[in-house]
Formats: structure tokens, C-alpha cells, sequence
């Protein structure tokens, strides 16, 4: 399968619980009535294995006082209230990209950054600039306690993914009704980058489907990666193989709703309003099934937790739907060989079902310089269940990328 991850998975399977029957009933005829009725049956054994280990917790809860809890984390939750200086980017078909540029407070500027451009004049070296991308059903706003502790401190750019977040839904999609690709994200990422950082050091940071950008936008630009990166972070991410992922269900299981996944989800992204009224009717199966696949220790903030799901479920089914065979062809493993000679930090959650920290150590084993961390206790959204150990060795990266970045120049 792919990255399709908690958030994809939750998607399929809210609506496959809900409507799946109906959905393929409207969208299709013939024989292919019968094979996405199957598909459903077979998606619907899946998030009933996935929901299992919350359904105790919640048939003690009435709905009711969830529906309140929901409202009330809504309101008191200050996640992904971060706002920078918006900027829009252009891809190569056309769909707008959305940005955010965090800039460096004067008054917070290092005494050596100060002193370095006393002695260069105009040729002191630009300021790094960090750009962050984000994975697969979330937004910027994903990087939430990261942005918050670098605020002012480092510049940095937060961008939306095609069709998520505050971009545009994607030209060639509506109107060419083409799937992404991942190489499609690394021509995006290009253009965030000629938009918002067209001069200066750049470190790249990417979760999950981000960290896949990152490799794509390497594969196809590598001179930017020699001359203007100076240092790298892949969390939670891939560099291929996704199909062997399991997410911690039954192999027979997985294998079942791999064959019919892909024609499920165009049938169920042709319904998207459908499909939508049953994702609101079954909030709180699609709640548990996001938590378990996001996080893995016991005591996550009930607000991050809500917040996250604010995230994933603001994704449109369509989307989901459009994203999906992009995971099964990813394979940037040979990519990699241009972060070589970097600084590159490689970082999971020991326990993250959606891109296993195999994946990671796979791709430390062919970086050898790469620090490797892996995080026993964490999910797949890492940087927000473990966000000070995340943001801690993100600023030692950014340490050594300084360090980089100065020797270059210099």
C-alpha cells in the first residue's frame, strides 16, 4: 500500500463503514457493482481490526459529551494558529501554492551573525533559510511546535501541498483528471522555493510525504541540492517500498484491499459529498482510527490529538482519492546518493505503522553520515507527540548546517 497512512486509511475506512455499498451502487454498473461492494467488505474488516483497540473506550462515552469534549478542544487548543507573511508560488501547471515566510527578529540576531556581516559587508552570507514540508492529509500548520520555537530565531517557510492546506486544488487533477505524483511535488517544492528563497542556503525539512518531496526534488534538481542545501531532515518518511507496508493489520487483510483500493477510492472521490456526510457521521470511529495511527504513547494532549484530526479530516475524499497511486510508485532511493557529504538528520517513531522506522533506518544505511534518530515511543506524527525532542535535534542540524553554510561562503 502507500503512505496512504492513518490518514488515508481513516478516510477509506470511515467511508467504507458508512457508505461504501451506496457509493458503488450510485457511481458504478455491471460487474463493477460487485467488485467495489467487495472492495468495501474488505475495507470495512480492516477498520474494524483498526478501530478495535478504542471501541471499549467508546461506547462508555455517550456521544454527546464527545461532541462537547470536540468543541472544547476546539476552542482552547492554540495549535496551528501561527501565521506568517503569505506569499503564493506558481507550479508548472499552474495551481497556486500557498506559503508562509517566517523572517528573523533584528532584535534576536545573533552577536556572531552580526559580527560576520561587519567583516563581510554585502558578501556575508545570506541566512539560512529553512523550508518545511509537510506529509500527506495534513497542512503547514503540522510543524506547529517547530515553527513556534524557531519563530524569529532562523527564517523559515512553511508551504501547503497541492490541494491541502490553503493551496490551490491541483490544475492538472481537475482539469486533466491526472493523479500527483511525487515528482510532481518536487517540481512544487521548486517553485516555493524560486518564489520564497531564491538566494541563500537552504535546509530542507520533510515528514512523510514532504520527506518523499524532498527526494524527489533532489532527483530532479540536483544542482540546487549541491549548491544552495546545506542540510537536510527526513522524518517520518520513505525513500520507497511503501507496497510491503502492512500498518500493523493482518497481512491477508491488507493485501485484499490493495488489489481493489485504487478503483474504491476514484469511485468514492466521484461521490465526495456522499462520502463526506458519512465521514461526519461517523466522527468518532474516524477520531480513534487517526489517534492510533498518529500516535503511539499513552499520554498525548487530548488538544494535539484533536488537532490533528482537524487536519486529516479537513482533507477532501477526492483528494485522498487522487494522491493514493502516487505512494505504490515512489521510489527515490537512488535520489539520496545527492544528500551525500551533508549535514542530514533521519528521524521516526519506533512504533509508527504508516511509514515504519525501517524505512528510516533504510535510508540512514545509505547515508552513513546521517545522525539516526528513532523515537521508542512515537507514532507517525512525531514532531507533534515528541515535539521538544524533535525541535532539539533539528536545532543541532541547523547548528551544523550554519556551520556549512559559513565554510562555503567564506
Amino acid at each position: 500500500m502507500s503512505e496512504s497512512s492513518a490518514e488515508g486509511i481513516a478516510d477509506v475506512a470511515v467511508v467504507a463503514v458508512a457508505s461504501a455499498a451506496e457509493a458503488a451502487t450510485d457511481v458504478a454498473a455491471g460487474g463493477w457493482r460487485r467488485a467495489t461492494g467487495i472492495a468495501g467488505a474488505a475495507i470495512g474488516v480492516v477498520a474494524a481490526g483498526a478501530a478495535a483497540g478504542v471501541a471499549i473506550e467508546r461506547l462508555t462515552v455517550g456521544r454527546g459529551m464527545r461532541r462537547k469534549a470536540r468543541l472544547a478542544l476546539d476552542a482552547a487548543g492554540p495549535y496551528g494558529g501561527l501565521r506568517g507573511t503569505p506569499g503564493r508560488a506558481y507550479a508548472d501547471d499552474g495551481t497556486e501554492l500557498y506559503y508562509e515566510v517566517d523572517d528573523v527578529d533584528p532584535d534576536t540576531e545573533s552577536a556572531l551573525t552580526r559580527r560576520r556581516r561587519r567583516l563581510f559587508g554585502r558578501r556575508a552570507p545570506a541566512p539560512v533559510t529553512v523550508v518545511f514540508c509537510h506529509g500527506y492529509c495534513l497542512n503547514q500548520d503540522s510543524w506547529h511546535f517547530q515553527r513556534a520555537a524557531l519563530r524569529g530565531v532562523v527564517r523559515t517557510v512553511h508551504w501547503d501541498q497541492r490541494s491541502h492546506g490553503r493551496s490551490g486544488r491541483g490544475v492538472a487533477q481537475v482539469r486533466d483528471d491526472e493523479p500527483v505524483t511525487i515528482d510532481e511535488l518536487g517540481r512544487d517544492l521548486k517553485a516555493v522555493i524560486d518564489a520564497a528563497v531564491p538566494e541563500g542556503p537552504i535546509v530542507l525539512v520533510g515528514h512523510s510525504m514532504g520527506g518523499m518531496t524532498v527526494m524527489a526534488l533532489a532527483d530532479r534538481f540536483p544542482a540546487l541540492i549541491r549548491e544552495r542545501v546545506v542540510g537536510v531532515a527526513l522524518v517520518g518518511t520513505s525513500s520507497g517500498r511503501l507496497g510491503e507496508v502492512n500498518f500493523g493489520l493482518p497481512v491477508a487483510g491488507v493485501n485484499a484491499v490493495r488489489r481493489v483500493l485504487p478503483g474504491v477510492l476514484k469511485a468514492l472521490g466521484q461521490r465526495a459529498e456522499l462520502v463526506e456526510r458519512g465521514r461526519r457521521a461517523t466522527a468518532d470511529l474516524f477520531a480513534g482510527i487517526i489517534k492510533r495511527y498518529s500516535f503511539a504513547s499513552r499520554d498525548v494532549d487530548p488538544a494535539v490529538a484533536r488537532f490533528a484530526e482537524r487536519m486529516i479530516e479537513s482533507t477532501p475524499i477526492d483528494v485522498v482519492a487522487e494522491y493514493y497511486p502516487a505512494f505504490n510508485d515512489h521510489d527515490k532511493t537512488e535520489a539520496l546518493a545527492h544528500f551525500r557529504g551533508l549535514p542530514v538528520l533521519v528521524l521516526a517513531g519506533v512504533r509508527d505503522l504508516v511509514t515504519p522506522s525501517e524505512h528510516s533506518e533504510a535510508i540512514a544505511d545509505l547515508l552513513p553520515d546521517a545522525e539516526l534518530v528513532l523515537v521508542p515511543d512515537a507514532g507517525h506524527l512525531v514532531m507533534l507527540e515528541h515535539p521538544e525532542l524533535v525541535t532539539d535535534r533539528l536545532a543541532d542540524l541547523l547548528a551544523r548546517a550554519d556551520e556549512k553554510a559559513r565554510g562555503a561562503t567564506v
